[in-house]
């Protein structure tokens, strides 16, 4: 770790468990970013301690100095309570109460509870589909569906390091947070990922949930070395617990890589190699080409028989992010350049609350062929599955 000392000079923005601060050291000024839950609050002409190390690597959006410490207030920290160690054996470890402690309201709840119930479950690999989902759910079901978002720790660790979630919960496009393993800064902690869906499901009753790492994603070019492959695990996490997963695929044909073109090799691994259960694969409604193009990636990877395909439009659900004026931005991109991408999100969303309501009138969604109502040539668009 790679670490300098400094003054804060400036505070540039402050939002809920999060202050970005320009920091004087030497003679350069320098971005830094302090997690109140860490380190407790920052103020004009603190001298602290900064984790330099991302921004000495150059790592692009996760190059950023962060704060470890703040001098003179080394017993100020803000009280965590609970037992559950996050970041454990790590100089930055916190405690928090944890859903399923005993010491928590819900550990009665938790306790006994065993089954999602058929609840749907959004599974994705990246943190940039949540908007679209979040709206495409809010949008379908008339803004009745209680909506819970399930953060892994494949990623960014601090909730509030995601802009998109407080302007998701501001405009009322998503009801609860659940921070699960390492992550942290929830409405509700949970242990892992398995308690982290029974808490929505039982301990804040959603409708839904979706589940996705934070913002950033770790890549290597090889077939396994990439954290998005946790879809495959969430899939089979749903399933053991009685829930439908419905997978959202990573596709593009913006992106300039081959592996990445149409539906990502990340999305065909995780979900043809990792995934051990079925889930339901959203797809959007596309160019004949592009759907021709994507429904052979998926016949050749095995994954149109080992998962069910639906197919949905999204597009109301884009146009309502617009009006709030919530942008949409994926590795760099946004909606004009990765319209399929965000579209596919959007569609996991609709298909989402179908399967919800479905359940609600005591009809049984499996994930059988019944759901593989993509045709093998839609003939030109647009068309409708």
């Amino acid at each position: 770790m790679l670490w300098d000392c400094g003054q804060v000079v400036a505070i540039l923005s402050r939002r809920e468990g999060v202050t970005e601060v320009l920091v004087r050291r030497g003679h350069t000024l320098e971005k830094a970013v302090n997690y109140e839950k860490l380190t407790g609050s920052i103020s004009l002409g603190d001298e602290v301690v900064v984790n330099t190390t991302a921004r000495s690597l150059e790592l692009g959006s996760g190059g950023y100095d962060f704060v470890i410490h703040i001098q003179g207030r080394e017993n100020e920290g803000p009280p965590h309570g609970g037992h559950i160690m996050k970041l454990r054996y790590t100089p930055c470890q916190m405690s928090c109460l944890t859903v399923e402690e005993e010491e928590s309201p819900h550990h009665k709840v938790m306790a006994s509870a065993e089954s999602l119930d058929n609840m749907p479950v959004i599974c994705g690999s990246l943190h940039s589909i949540l908007p679209a989902v979040a709206a495409a759910v809010k949008w379908r079901s008339n803004w009745r569906a209680r909506l819970a978002y399930i953060m892994t720790d494949g990623a960014a660790l601090p909730l509030s390091w995601s802009k998109v979630v407080a302007q998701l919960k501001q405009h009322g496009l998503l009801n609860w947070t659940i921070t699960v393993g390492h992550a942290f800064g929830g409405d509700l902690e949970a242990v892992n990922l398995y308690s982290g869906l029974l808490a929505a499901r039982h301990v804040v009753a959603a409708d839904i949930a979706i589940v996705c790492m934070g913002p950033g994603i770790v890549g290597t070019g090889t077939r396994y070395g990439f954290t998005g492959i946790e879809l495959g695990e969430i899939v089979n996490a749903v399933s053991v617990l009685g829930g439908v997963a419905v997978a959202v695929p990573r596709i593009s044909f913006a992106d300039g890589r081959a592996r990445h073109r149409g539906v990502s090799h990340h999305t065909l691994t995780a979900l043809g190699r990792v995934a051990l259960r079925p889930a339901l694969i959203s797809l959007p409604i596309l160019p004949r080409e592009k759907y021709i193009f994507i429904r052979k990636q998926l016949i050749t990877a095995g994954l149109w028989e080992k998962h069910g395909v639906a197919m949905a439009s999204g597009e109301d659900a884009l146009q309502l992010l617009e009006s709030f004026g919530i942008g949409l931005s994926t590795m760099g991109r946004g909606l004009g350049q990765e319209r399929e991408f965000f579209a596919a999100a959007a569609a996991a969303g609709i298909i989402a609350w179908e399967l919800y309501a479905a359940n609600a009138r005591g009809v049984h969604q499996g994930l059988d062929n019944r759901w593989k109502i993509a045709p093998a040539d839609p003939g030109p668009p647009p068309w409708s599955p």
